[in-house]
């Protein structure tokens, strides 16, 4: 029991962490690429509550859906750790991205974080000059201490 729940809390510490990798490598690669139309408005003032960049967050909570599901159906198979930790990425990426930078949902938050502030820095250096085919700052929850304040 104590080695399952070991294994299951690794699992998904390191799809957590691996996250970080696979949402630079599609933002980079997919959505400042052959996915540029749906990420395109992304980049441009928000006109309403939702943008067609919405697809690529639907798309990971699909993903996570299915392995907590077929993590629960196949009696708590190490999908479900997965699942969780795909979605524990996608709630620090709705946090950080979408209410502390965008604010997508309104609230009074001043970072206090040096963190946090590095984060949204280099989120920041990246909407100034990127474009379909070029870019910097691709990351989400990970930004290089050049963008300390």
């Amino acid at each position: 029991m104590i080695i399952n729940i070991l294994i299951y809390t690794v699992t998904t510490l390191v799809t957590f962490v691996s996250m970080e990798g696979v949402a630079w490598f599609l933002h980079k690669y997919v959505m400042h690429g052959i996915g540029w139309y749906l990420h395109e408005d992304h980049h441009h003032p928000r006109k309403g509550r939702f943008e067609k960049n919405d697809a690529f967050g639907l798309f990971f909570a699909v993903v996570s859906f299915l392995f907590i599901l077929t993590g629960i159906l196949s009696g708590f198979h190490v999908n479900l750790a997965i699942g969780f930790g795909i979605t524990l990425y996608g709630v620090g990426y709705f946090m950080v991205h979408d209410v502390f930078f965008h604010k997508r949902v309104k609230i009074q938050y001043r970072p206090k974080s040096r963190y946090i502030k590095r984060i949204l820095n280099a989120h920041a250096a990246h909407h100034r000059v990127s474009t379909s085919d070029s870019g910097v700052c691709f990351g989400f929850l990970y930004a290089s201490t050049e963008y300390s304040v």
